[in-house]
């Protein structure tokens, strides 16, 4: 018994500091590179309700966070879990694209999963809650067009991007915005899960040209019936950082 005790106190022991560990945790990898980087400011563009600045907050970056998120009702909740933290902003309801103007999302079923984008059966099958089940108008504009509202000319960003299939179209309206940026987050697909997105080698090859290197890779959204790993979450930091 008291071998079993002693046993099962240094496994405990070994799956906190691997908690805890950049090697092995993503939250610690994250924190890590937020660290290094010395990232004082962070967009988080699919903001949803605010999981992530949630996230970041507990992992203790205490620096600026501004969301964007276009759909009605988490833009609400997003708003309100943010309203205590005062250096945490929450920009006007809309997307982010390649131009300015207005677009259609299509809300789906677990709010998460909305998109710009079409969704595709290889998603729904493999999450049917995912499945749309309508649509909000809501008004689109460049990251560039409104980046420098919340920048400084000595701003570190660290720039996360999760808009389901549609994070093509966010940097194609964020060139200068990235140019700024010290690191990057990104969801990415390693099959069609939205109709006309940049699957995951198209979009690495996309922040290498942009002079970024992959810093950490972990599984994202996988197919539980298969098995079949659909997404995976990225983190890119700037090649002279890396």
């Amino acid at each position: 018994m008291v071998k079993r005790i002693v046993k099962s106190a240094f496994l405990g022991a070994g799956l906190e500091l691997r908690r805890h560990n950049p090697a092995y945790s993503p939250d610690a990898q994250l924190a890590n590179v937020l660290k290094r980087q010395s990232i004082d400011v962070l967009f988080d563009v699919g903001a949803n309700i605010g999981q992530y600045g949630g996230l970041v907050r507990k992992l203790g970056y205490d620096g600026s966070i501004v969301s964007f998120e276009p759909l009605a009702a988490a833009h609400a909740t997003l708003t309100a879990a943010s309203a205590g933290d005062r250096n945490w902003h929450v920009a006007p309801r809309g997307a982010i694209g390649a131009e300015d103007g207005e677009v259609m999302i299509n809300v789906a079923g677990n709010s998460v999963s909305s998109s710009v984008l079409p969704m595709l059966d290889s998603h729904g099958d493999a999450a049917p809650d995912s499945r749309y089940t309508g649509q909000e108008a809501v008004p689109l504009a460049r990251l560039d067009s409104i980046a420098p509202t919340w920048l400084q000319p000595a701003s570190q960003l660290f720039l996360k991007i999760d808009t389901q299939g549609f994070e093509g179209a966010v940097l194609d309206g964020a060139s200068e915005t990235l140019a700024r940026a010290r690191g990057v987050q990104l969801e990415l697909s390693l099959t069609p899960l939205y109709q006309d997105q940049l699957l995951a080698e198209a979009m690495m090859a996309r922040l290498r040209s942009a002079g970024f290197a992959p810093w950490t890779l972990w599984q994202g959204f996988a197919d539980a019936a298969s098995g079949r790993l659909l997404q995976i979450d990225a983190i890119f930091v700037r090649e002279d950082a890396a």
